[in-house]
């Protein structure tokens, strides 16, 4: 909880924080990359750092988490702070990089706000950011217990035991833990990171979904191979990588798995959205639901260019029809099959089921429209969850 006297410097000077954020976090990222370039080599998203979107996401999460504080002060915003620890867990942070972060940070506040900084300031916003780091340090420190391995101890390396050209752009890779142990225990809907070392030496990594259930012998990941900008740079550079180059029998460094979109162990009604590669860890929460028996009624919608771009569409619809009650129904923008909807997803015509809990994935403005639409339709916010592939700017574009 932030103290009285903080929370009134905090509340007087969050317009003015506010108003610079973008500019504080692109100075902070500045000075980080320039004192630890390997931070930036071997640990944070060249791409996004390339496109802005992981300065979105840290400028959204700071404005989120004091506003919060300010606002709410007898509670804190655990949604946000386990989403964000979730994927630092994946990535092997560890508590002692909050105070190289503080560093860096504190002094691009100090440079973009000046004079504005007066001890008291510095004293409050200091607490605010100690308040989040040791919030989600001691999440951190939980996940890694959870999985019996020191903090950011997560890799281990995995052998490609197998590869299906899924469409033009996506691959399954199958893997299996190359010392023979038995796979990490996982929820239905979490993903792992993927490190792999490029030409320049850099060494990337990625989350993907586990698109098997957890009860599952065989543990895979669907890579879609992202086409931006500048797709032979940092735009996609390990999606391409493992297209290009990674074939059965070679080796992955593969993280723990981690992610807080998973399904609940409700016995109700569930509906799974998704677009585009979201569909991965759908796939996993639907074969867990067919592998145990669940009998509530199960909604299955997906959105995608065409069905040629749809992955893994036949697993869709197969795990569909393993379960006592359920039904899909898949739009796509281009060559719809018959009883297929065209265009964007419309929810206007599909019946949810009182007591629903809902789960989404894909992209930003389809998980908004897609949420807009089921909370006409009754369902509560907070049986509405969602993943985002990427840093999460949800509270950034809000």
């Amino acid at each position: 909880m932030l103290s009285e006297q903080s929370t009134a410097t905090v509340r007087a000077t969050l317009p003015v924080v506010g108003a610079a954020i973008g500019d504080i976090t692109d100075l902070f990222y500045a000075k980080l990359f320039d004192a630890h370039p390997e931070l930036l080599r071997d640990l944070f998203n060249r791409g996004n750092q390339n496109a802005g979107l992981q300065k979105q996401a840290l400028a959204g999460s700071i404005a989120a988490f004091a506003t919060h504080l300010v606002d709410h002060p007898e509670t804190r915003p655990d949604v946000m702070l386990g989403r964000i620890a979730h994927k630092h867990a994946s990535l092997g942070v560890t508590r002692e990089q909050y105070a190289v972060v503080h560093r860096y940070l504190f002094a691009a506040i100090a440079e973009i706000l000046g004079e504005a900084v007066t001890p008291e300031v510095a004293r409050a916003w200091d607490e605010v950011y100690w308040l989040m780091a040791n919030a989600l340090a001691a999440i951190e420190e939980r996940l890694y217990a959870g999985h019996r391995i020191a903090a950011g101890d997560v890799w281990r390396d995995w052998t490609v035991t197998g590869r299906s050209e899924e469409t033009a752009d996506c691959t399954t890779f199958r893997i299996a833990p190359a010392d023979g142990a038995p796979a990490p225990a996982h929820r239905p809907g979490q993903y792992v990171s993927v490190q792999v070392e490029l030409p320049d030496g850099a060494r990337q990594i990625r989350q993907y979904s586990l698109s098997g259930a957890p009860g599952s012998t065989v543990r895979a990941i669907t890579v879609k191979r992202i086409h931006g900008p500048a797709a032979s740079g940092p735009d996609g550079e390990v999606s391409h990588h493992l297209h290009a180059h990674v074939r059965p029998g070679d080796t992955l460094r593969v993280s723990a798995p981690y992610g807080d979109l998973v399904l609940d162990d409700s016995v109700g009604p569930v509906l799974l959205a998704s677009a585009g590669i979201g569909c991965t860890p759908m796939l996993s929460m639907l074969e867990h639901l067919a592998e145990t028996g669940h009998t509530a009624p199960v909604t299955v919608l997906h959105a995608d260019r065409s069905p040629a771009d749809h992955p893994l569409r036949a697993d869709h619809r197969a795990l569909t029809h393993k379960l006592a009650d359920a039904s899909a129904r898949f739009w796509y923008e281009e060559d719809a099959e018959p009883g297929d909807g065209t265009g964007l997803m419309d929810l206007s015509e599909i019946a949810v089921a009182p007591g629903t809990r809902a789960y989404l994935c894909g992209p930003l403005p389809f998980m908004r429209s897609v949420r807009g639409q089921l909370l006409a339709k009754g369902v509560p916010a907070a049986d509405i969850h969602y993943e985002v592939f990427g840093p999460d700017l949800w509270l950034a574009s809000a």
